[in-house]
């Protein structure tokens, strides 16, 4: 695997003659002339843009200012030519605060905003209880991908970032990624499917896109130790285990006390035999 460099916007990128600053390398797939840095303010107009050319919902101004400028966002950019082609926005949170922020309308862009920061009632489910009071999850608000630009694996650039961003020792709190997506967006279902998310909740009427209403789906990807709650059929194969592992237990020390037994039993007729 390459090494791929995140630099900063206002130093000079990895593949400039001059001399690099400070920059971080975490192992990616390999993606010729294409630099990973996080967003900054001056990207605010750029992105903006972009966002509005590549997804229905008509996010906020507020939520450009915030994952361009707020380090409570993991908020990074594919940059090619200087010029930003993908672009993954996550937030990482404590599971106990899932559903505090949900709201029933997107109407209008205040509330939309809102809507970004919570997740929905079908979320609650996540993560198993006993986990979910200590635990953290991440939550990916936006992926996309400059059109010209796609099927060249930038996305799984960004996502692997990500993953490998929330998958060191230093984070292992966070025990699950996850995300919302229409249910008309096959290429994303497809895309996530592809790299091991599976499908969590059905939401309807979750989206509100022109004044319509649009379903969506809530996908999850678990790591560090992360796994959904148990089902009845979950607790059944767990004590069905353990009977077997118990069994198989008992089976195991029978046989040893019949050996003991045997070695026993032959080293007393021995000695009878040899006292006679």
């Amino acid at each position: 695997m390459a090494q791929f460099t995140l630099y900063n916007k206002h130093s000079t990128p990895p593949n400039s003659d001059s001399t690099r600053v400070d920059c971080e390398h975490v192992p990616l797939c390999s993606i010729n002339d294409v630099q990973l840095r996080f967003l900054v303010p001056d990207d605010l107009t750029e992105v903006r843009q972009l966002c509005q050319e590549w997804f229905p919902i008509d996010y906020p101004l507020s939520w450009y200012e915030d994952i361009t400028s707020s380090t409570r966002f993991f908020a990074l950019a594919a940059v090619y030519n200087l010029a930003i082609i993908g672009l993954i926005v996550a937030e990482m949170k404590p599971y106990r605060n899932v559903n505090k922020e949900v709201i029933a309308n997107m109407g209008d862009s205040d509330e939309l905003y809102t809507r970004l920061s919570g997740f929905p009632m079908q979320d609650k489910g996540i993560l198993p209880d006993s986990m979910g009071r200590s635990a953290d999850v991440g939550y990916i608000l936006s992926l996309g991908v400059h059109r010209s630009h796609r099927r060249n694996g930038i996305g799984s650039l960004l996502l692997d970032a990500l993953m490998n961003h929330l998958t060191t020792a230093e984070r292992h709190s966070v025990k699950a990624i996850f995300l919302h997506t229409l249910t008309t967006n096959q290429p994303a279902i497809f895309f996530y499917e592809k790299r091991r998310f599976t499908l969590h909740s059905f939401m309807p009427y979750y989206y509100n896109i022109r004044g319509k209403g649009k379903d969506g789906f809530t996908y999850v990807n678990y790591i560090n130790g992360g796994h959904p709650p148990w089902t009845l059929l979950d607790h059944i194969k767990h004590y069905a285990s353990k009977v077997r592992h118990t069994s198989s237990l008992c089976a195991w020390v029978a046989g040893r006390v019949q050996q003991v037994v045997r070695w026993f039993y032959h080293k007393l007729l021995t000695r009878f035999n040899f006292i006679e």
